[in-house]
């Protein structure tokens, strides 16, 4: 009977203990979470903000500012005021955490780039760089510019626009001539003359044939009739 007494207390005693440490617990934990919602503050709306007045607005809740090097473009946001921010407004965070801003740079710009006396090549890679879009490309030929070089352009540069078109100049068309036929012809001559108009000849054999003296052509390349322009190669073959 008194074990049965004394089983009976000790076991009041545990569950009071056990209920004691419960209730301790369970205490410490709400007192916690409580603790580290009175350290959590509300990240305000910075849009549109200067710098300092984001510093001053932070540094009252127990956060600071960092401001990223890096512009954004925006038109509804002057420049040099706060365009976008991280953590976003409205987000509860944790005080002395840092919150990231990026300034406006404005809106973009729409000034067509001076193009004017510029290879094709570095047109477009201007174009490419400052990102405004080639609309077309045009061309002509003319002996009164430089080859591949932009004589014309529409809008017109430091003029606003959201796209532009190029004239380009691709050089005084060659004339072209029929090749003559130069069989029987003294190799010497043709060649002094076709050297003057601005082709190439070369002698590529020479072969015996009775009858003909020496340096006679007896066979061209191109033939005779075929369309060429001056800087094409003549080969010719000779009698020895």
């Amino acid at each position: 009977m008194a074990l049965t007494k004394r089983l009976l207390r000790t076991s009041k005693i545990l569950v009071l203990a056990g209920a004691l440490l419960t209730t301790f617990f369970l205490s410490a934990t709400g007192a916690m979470r409580l603790a580290l919602r009175t350290r959590e503050v509300e990240v305000p709306s910075l849009s549109g903000k200067s710098t300092e007045e984001a510093s001053q607005l932070l540094g009252q809740l127990g956060l600071s500012l960092r401001v990223d090097e890096n512009r954004r473009i925006d038109p509804n946001v002057p420049i040099n005021l706060i365009a976008q921010q991280d953590p976003q407004s409205g987000i509860a965070t944790r005080r002395r955490r840092g919150v990231r801003v990026w300034l406006s740079a404005g809106a973009r710009t729409s000034i067509v780039p001076a193009l004017i006396g510029q290879t094709e090549s570095m047109a477009q890679a201007r174009l490419t760089q400052e990102e405004f879009p080639l609309e077309s490309i045009s061309s002509f030929r003319s002996p009164d510019y430089q080859t591949d070089t932009v004589v014309a352009q529409i809008p017109p540069p430091t003029s606003n626009g959201s796209a532009v078109s190029i004239l380009v100049n691709r050089g005084e068309r060659a004339r072209s001539f029929v090749m003559p036929d130069l069989i029987g012809f003294n190799s010497s001559s043709v060649s002094e003359i076709l050297r003057t108009r601005g082709f190439r000849v070369t002698i590529v054999g020479e072969r015996s044939y009775p009858g003909l003296p020496a340096g006679i052509v007896v066979r061209q390349q191109p033939p005779a009739g075929f369309q060429v322009v001056p800087g094409n190669p003549f080969s010719l073959e000779i009698s020895r």
